[in-house]
């Protein structure tokens, strides 16, 4: 087999070099020894051409073995089992949580749910697989969900930015894919805040933060299961003297709590505006709102917050898409400073 003998202290330039012009066989595996490392050739390659190089040996007989190359993608694990034209109909992006995987498989492929599921195990390395069989529904926030393949155990412990949030994904509402969106706001945060989390779930906005700051945060919800995690993992997270979990409809847990925030949460997309006028409030001259919406536009949900400030004045510091919900809809997160 046609291969570059390279010194150990240039192989990692050179093999560079070769990758770009496409000259490694990536089907067998490099070779080393104590001061050499081998490049398998293309068998098409130019001998002589290289040989330009004056920084290298070429050999023609050497034995190299092949590459073990399992699949690369979720795809390849499915392109033996179900029609290429389908394959493509499968949503690519699945939620990861914790041990635990959700899929979104569209109805006309339900009869290759449990391949897909396998497919999804074997790829994500993770213990559970699950498929969406409703949306987001009730006051509850929570979704239907089918056992496809692995254990059928949906409580979970998922990590993000060092936080640690356990939960069960049949009971609760929770999505992996605002890690980013609470780790920004965790950062616009300062020590000796007051923070309210009106619909606090499990509490990754709240962990997220108490954890990086010297704060206190009132963190509500009315689900009972989530207000049982959320509880949990505040003693998971050691914050116990940062966080009030406080159990109820919001507007009836904090009627008489006499609570002056410097920083609102209000994510609840679907019915946050319902909120506004309490949430409003509860801010301090100079306070925070970070509020969220499904919308097609920025500007129905800073019109709904200005309309409910009345006569106070909003500043608007940050709007911005945090993720798609569905065709020319968007889950919108506003940043506004109430005056």
């Amino acid at each position: 087999m046609k291969c570059l003998k390279v010194p150990k202290q240039m192989a990692n330039d050179i093999r560079k070099v070769m990758m770009e012009k496409s000259l490694i066989d990536l089907d067998l595996k490099i070779k080393r020894d104590s001061e050499f490392v081998y490049l398998p050739l293309i068998s098409r390659v130019d001998f002589e051409k290289l040989r330009k190089l004056n920084m290298c040996q070429f050999l023609d007989d050497l034995k190299f073995e092949a590459q073990k190359r399992g699949p690369r993608s979720f795809m390849d694990f499915l392109k033996d089992s179900i029609e290429s034209e389908k394959i493509q109909d499968i949503k690519k992006s699945f939620d990861i949580i914790g041990d635990v995987v959700i899929l979104e498989i569209p109805e006309e492929l339900y009869i290759h749910k449990y391949i897909i599921g396998k497919a999804a195990l074997d790829f994500t390395k993770r213990k559970s697989v699950f498929m969406k069989k409703s949306e987001i529904k009730g006051i509850t926030r929570t979704r239907e969900l089918e056992f496809l393949a692995g254990e059928d155990q949906s409580e979970t412990v998922h990590i993000e930015y060092g936080s640690r949030i356990m939960l069960d994904v049949k009971k609760v509402y929770f999505s992996p894919r605002l890690a980013t969106e609470r780790e920004r706001v965790a950062q616009q945060v300062k020590d000796g805040e007051i923070i309210v989390d009106m619909f606090a779930g499990v509490g990754p906005f709240v962990v997220d933060i108490a954890r990086q700051r010297e704060v206190h945060i009132y963190a509500v919800d009315i689900n009972p299961y989530a207000f049982s995690y959320l509880k949990h993992n505040i003693a998971l997270n050691h914050i116990e003297n940062k966080v009030s979990p406080l159990f109820g409809d919001v507007r009836e847990v904090l009627k008489n709590k006499q609570i002056t925030a410097d920083r609102v949460i209000m994510n609840l997309p679907g019915t946050a505006y319902q909120f506004l006028d309490l949430a409003l409030e509860l801010i301090s001259p100079g306070g925070i709102l970070h509020y969220y919406e499904f919308a097609s536009d920025y500007e129905t949900p800073i019109n709904r917050i200005k309309s409910s400030a009345k006569n106070r004045k909003v500043k608007i510091l940050n709007k911005r898409h945090v993720k798609s919900r569905s065709p020319g809809v968007w889950h919108v997160g506003i940043d506004v400073q109430i005056e």
